[in-house]
């Protein structure tokens, strides 16, 4: 079977036909950009070969497009019978026909058999093995059964090529004997090889542990007699020794003595530790004194010290005070000859400038004059043009004038309105009687119709007069009376009396706008910066004086700059007396600083020499000489007191020691006492059960149960053995089994890998391990990439297989090469060309720059014609 063309119809995004036509033998590729529709197209050939066309699970339903509609899918295959058409439609009105030429060959579920039988006649697809769903990158498929279905394709194609299935089994021999080596091992052991529970080898190997937990705890039990036995001797032999008559005199003797000796040290040591609280205090007094003599002196030496420190700081603050006052003097006199510099100064520049003002004024004479002119016509127009911009600003602008006529034509829209529905008269005169009939003094024309809105009165010249009530037929009052308001409501906002007037004030406010705009485009030509810079320019030249005697300005600027050199030699000699007199300052202030420091310092050093009042050196130092006496003679009481005294701590040991064995002695024929009565009926218990009799039977018991034991256990050896024999067999028969996929897998394998050999999987006749330099790899380990290599190269050898095999199934590739770096591409389009010889290979990818270089026919997707 070979594809030449795919028509879809209402397949997702695609709502009208489109087709993919002029698919050729060998290579062909599909290149397009992301969902441009070839995850579509394959998914749309997976349906109609694979799901009947009454289906409506969730693979059928995903193809239905958003805005719905049948999905609908026709492929035109070439087999070894010629060209033929098979469509399907799901959902609604959902059908299959096979055509050929235009004839039907089959329909509905006789299409169905027909497809079945194209695809090899239903003992598993080979969809599983040769085409590649986007995303699936390895070999395993997306479901539970599309791996069934792929696993029976599998077991299928390798059994029809090889021709082996006995071979492949090692015979029906081989698989009784090891039936029945599993069946009797079962027996025995779970499928890990662990004892079974409830069989023989757990039961022997329970009444092996559980003889041997009874042999332990009978051994353990007369053990425990033989030693009851053996404690009970000695604990009857140490209560005689502590109860005999002499030792127990002997204990109290010694605790006695021991007591009477630890009295009288104690005893003893209080009279120490009286001399020692003696000693302490007199120590305690010296240190007073001692403590009292040194702080005396050092007040003293404070005292004198700050004095000095004082008397020095105040001759320094004395000498700053009158520096600082020298150069305050000089400091005011250099900043009274500065100031006198800078009138001098002032006095000079006021005369350059105006010797300057005087020489200008002669020269600008005649631009005053021209620029007086010019302000005078200026200020003119801008008086005329504050007048009519007031004016302009009075009166309706076009825009109102616009609403109020707006609002007036409302009001006679609805007058006409009303007038339409209202009663009419109309007043024919005879001649010679024209105008005789009137209204509010107004004669009515001859033949016009005259509408009654509302109670009207008319005057009959020479008859009377004649009252109209129209009654309900007034018209439509209330349109007329809301236009009338809402004019008279416009008008009221502008003080306006009626539209006349408005029109009126418009008029005076556009002629006023007018000429506001000529006088504002003269007062440009004369003041274009604005009257103040006309006033500027005037008030900057100045008016020429009369009887001056102000210098030429040659003169005044000599005498100026003569002044400001005195003002900078005036400045310099201010800046370095302010100078000077803030280094007076600083010194000032540091001194009188240190001075207040100073006698701070005398105060509180006095104020601690006080605090000693009337004592004096020598009195101090006599008490200090009277505390250090006292102390000699505490500390002699003490040396005599401690060297008569007897050994306490040796007195409290040999105390405790004494008081330890009488307790030590009493607590043992207490404790052996009960420990005997304990071990008496303990041993009367044992000596009753036969404790011998029944460990020589348990042992003899256990002996033949390890022998039981044993032989089950040679027996799971030698079964485990046999199936492991039996099993290896099996696997070489599977091996040649498996050799004609490899044979034609091994040339396309070595276009990545030379020398590798891929492992194959008993239960998946699948690759599970990959061998590259003698190391064997788990395929799950590998990268993305190089899995995805090994999927494609062996679908391409499933291909072949089928080719070979009478069954053609083009091999169909949904971006399948997504992880393959630049390098091994090259070398997998290398695959792809040489097993497009005799293959058709479909090629569907979104990589166009990856794909460019890989050749073949290139497919389009386009709108069917």
């Amino acid at each position: 079977m070979k594809l030449r063309a795919i028509t879809l119809e209402n397949v997702r995004r695609f709502t009208t036909p489109v087709r993919v036509a002029d698919i050729g033998d060998g290579l062909n590729v599909l290149s397009e950009p992301n969902e441009h529709g070839k995850s579509t197209l394959f998914d749309a050939i997976q349906a109609l070969f694979f799901k009947p066309h009454g289906s409506r699970d969730r693979d059928i339903t995903a193809l239905r497009p958003h805005a719905g509609g049948a999905p609908c899918v026709t492929v035109e295959v070439e087999t070894g019978d010629g060209v033929f058409a098979i469509s399907k439609q799901w959902l609604s009105k959902p059908s299959a026909t096979v055509t050929r030429t235009g004839t039907l060959v089959a329909q509905a579920d006789q299409a169905e058999a027909w497809i079945a039988d194209l695809l090899g006649g239903g003992a598993g697809d080979p969809s599983g093995l040769v085409w590649v769903r986007q995303g699936m990158t390895g070999l395993t498929l997306a479901s539970k059964k599309e791996e069934e279905s792929a696993l029976e394709a599998r077991r299928d194609l390798l059994s029809s090529v090889t021709g082996e299935v006995e071979a492949m089994t090692g015979g029906q021999r081989m698989d009784n004997a090891l039936r029945r080596c599993e069946a009797e091992l079962d027996v025995y052991a779970t499928s890990t090889g662990r004892p079974k529970a409830n069989g023989p080898w757990k039961d022997a190997q329970d009444d092996v542990a559980r003889l041997q937990e009874d042999h332990r705890n009978l051994t353990a039990t007369a053990e425990a007699l033989h030693e009851a036995l053996d404690r009970r001797r000695r604990a009857q032999r140490a209560l005689r020794e502590l109860e005999d008559p002499e030792a127990v005199a002997a204990r109290a003797a010694r605790l006695e003595a021991a007591t009477a000796a630890h009295r009288a040290a104690e005893r003893h040591g209080a009279q120490v530790d009286d001399a020692t609280r003696a000693r302490d205090a007199a120590r305690l007094t010296l240190s007073a004194t001692q403590d009292t003599l040194d702080r005396f002196r050092a007040a003293l030496a404070d005292r004198a010290e700050a004095q000095t420190q004082f008397d020095a700081a105040d001759q320094a603050a004395t000498a700053a005070k009158a520096a600082y006052e020298k150069a305050r003097a000089r400091a005011v006199e250099a900043g009274t000859a500065l100031e006198t510099a800078k009138a001098a100064e002032t006095q000079a520049d006021a005369t350059a400038r105006k010797a300057r003002q005087q020489q200008a004024a002669r020269d600008g004479a005649a631009r005053r004059t021209e620029l007086a002119s010019r302000i005078a016509k200026a200020q003119d127009l801008r008086v005329q043009m504050e007048t009519e911009s007031a004016a302009a600003k009075t009166g309706p602008d076009a825009a109102a004038l616009r609403d109020l006529e707006a609002k007036a034509q409302a009001v006679v829209v609805a007058e006409a309105a009303r007038a339409a529905q209202a009663p009419q008269v109309t007043v024919t005169y005879d001649p010679g009687a024209e105008g005789r009939v009137s209204r509010d003094g107004i004669a009515l024309d001859n033949a016009t119709p005259l509408a009654i809105v509302g109670p009207t009165t008319l005057t009959l010249d020479g008859i009377g007069s004649l009252d109209i009530q129209p009654g309900a037929a007034m018209g439509d009052e209330a349109s007329v009376e809301t236009a009338r308001r809402a004019l008279q409501q416009a008008l009221d906002a502008r003080a306006l009396p009626d539209l006349d007037a408005a029109r009126k004030a418009a008029e005076a406010r556009a002629e006023a706008t007018r000429r506001h705009g000529e006088a504002a485009a003269v007062f440009a030509s004369l003041a274009p910066d604005g009257l103040e810079a006309l006033q500027a320019a005037l008030a900057a030249i100045p008016e020429a004086a009369e009887d001056d005697d102000t210098p030429d300005t040659a003169t005044a600027d000599a005498a100026l700059a003569q002044a400001a050199e005195a003002r900078v030699a005036a400045q310099s000699a201010r800046d370095a007396a302010n100078e000077a007199l803030s280094d007076a300052r600083a010194e000032a202030t540091r001194t009188d600083t240190a001075r207040t420091a100073a006698a701070d310092r005398l105060r509180r050093a006095k104020e601690a020499l006080a605090k000693h009042g009337d004592a004096t050196d020598e009195a101090l130092t006599a008490t200090r000489a009277a505390a250090a006496t006292d102390l000699e003679q505490a500390e002699a009481t003490l040396d005599e007191r401690r060297r008569a005294a007897p050994d306490l701590d040796a007195a409290a040991a040999t105390l405790a020691r004494a008081q330890s064995v009488d307790a030590q002695a009493r607590a043992d024929i207490a404790r052996l006492k009960p420990e005997i009565a304990t071990f008496d009926e303990r041993i009367n218990a044992g000596s009753g059960n036969a404790v011998e009799e029944r460990l020589a039977e348990t042992a003899e018991q256990l002996e033949a149960a390890r022998a039981q034991l044993d032989r089950i256990e040679r027996e799971v050896a030698v079964l485990t053995l046999l199936k492991q024999v039996l099993e290896t067999a099996r696997t070489e028969a599977r091996e040649r089994y498996f050799a004609p996929i490899a044979k034609e897998l091994q040339p396309l394998l070595h276009i990545l890998w030379p020398e590798a050999e891929l492992q194959w999987a008993d239960e998946t006749l699948l690759p599970e391990a990959l061998t590259r330099d003698g190391q064997e790899e788990k395929l799950n380990i590998l990268s993305g990439g190089t899995q995805e290599q090994i999927a494609l190269l062996v679908r391409l050898a499933f291909a072949r297989m089928l080719a070979r095999g009478g069954r053609h199934a083009p091999v169909i590739l949904d971006d399948a090469l997504v992880f393959t770096d630049d390098d091994r591409i090259e070398r997998m389009f290398d695959a792809l060309h040489r097993q497009a010889g005799d293959l058709q290979i479909i090629v569907l990818t979104c990589r166009q720059r990856a794909f460019r270089d890989l050749g073949g026919r290139t497919l389009t997707l386009a709108p069917a014609e």
